[in-house]
């Protein structure tokens, strides 16, 4: 029998919070992360004392690894990895400084290796898991002015179908979900001009809602989508399709 125990980074954010509640509602401990005290209060308010919670910077490569260690000692049981933090901090690459591109690359995509790498041993030893990561659609597009962050996204497609092949004969899944145009603080930000230009380059002419990308994270991490893994699953209006 496999816990009911997911851990998840990035749980304050738009899509983090509907993932957050739709494991919630399944019955599932979670095991959750975030890089301020104060969201990790609001976290607290709101999931309540049985459930688990971590101040970690992902972006301080010490901090992670001590808080790693410990987290993989404690929740031996973790059957669910949903690495889903991410930052920007965009610029034009002739402008970019060297701070820009680490920092991202950190936080997005060395923080995946890093949690991977330490809460996978568990899971070979009971030959069971699920491995989910938030990517994004211009990892498949390339962005103007986000060459740190699109490196990011992309490299996390590559990493993530790696330890796919690794880890498939211990019946463990890895699998990427990458948004298009989610309504989170972000897309709210958009003024109306900016808004129609994206709306006019999704055939559905909306944008998403977090809860399309929590139902499908949920999906690659029950027994309904054992035989899948390895994939790049995009969620956005029909805006890419490949």
């Amino acid at each position: 029998m496999n816990s009911n125990k997911v851990f998840i980074t990035g749980a304050t954010g738009g899509i983090g919070s509907s993932v957050c509640e739709k494991f919630v509602n399944e019955n599932f401990t979670l095991v959750l992360t975030s890089s301020s005290s104060e969201k990790i209060e609001i976290l607290k308010n709101k999931y309540g004392k049985n459930n688990f919670y971590y101040k970690i910077d992902l972006s301080d490569n010490e901090n992670l690894q001590n808080s790693l260690l410990e987290i993989s000692k404690i929740h031996k049981d973790i059957s669910v990895i949903v690495n889903n933090a991410g930052i920007t901090n965009d610029s034009l690459i002739f402008r970019m400084k060297n701070d820009d591109w680490s920092s991202v690359i950190q936080t997005n995509l060395n923080s995946n290796y890093q949690i991977i790498k330490a809460l996978l041993p568990n899971m070979l030893s009971k030959k069971y898991g699920k491995i989910i990561g938030i990517s994004s659609i211009v990892g498949s597009t390339g962005n103007p002015g986000q060459a740190n962050y699109v490196a990011s996204k992309s490299g996390m497609v590559g990493l993530y179908k790696s330890i796919a092949l690794e880890v498939a004969k211990r019946n463990i899944n890895v699998n990427v979900v990458s948004p298009g145009f989610i309504s989170t603080k972000m897309t709210e930000a958009l003024n109306s001009d900016q808004k129609e230009s994206y709306l006019s380059k999704i055939p559905m002419s909306r944008f998403g809602e977090p809860v399309d990308v929590a139902n499908l994270v949920y999906f690659l991490s029950t027994d309904m989508s054992s035989y899948i893994t390895g994939q790049n699953f995009h969620i956005n209006g029909g805006m890419l399709m490949v």
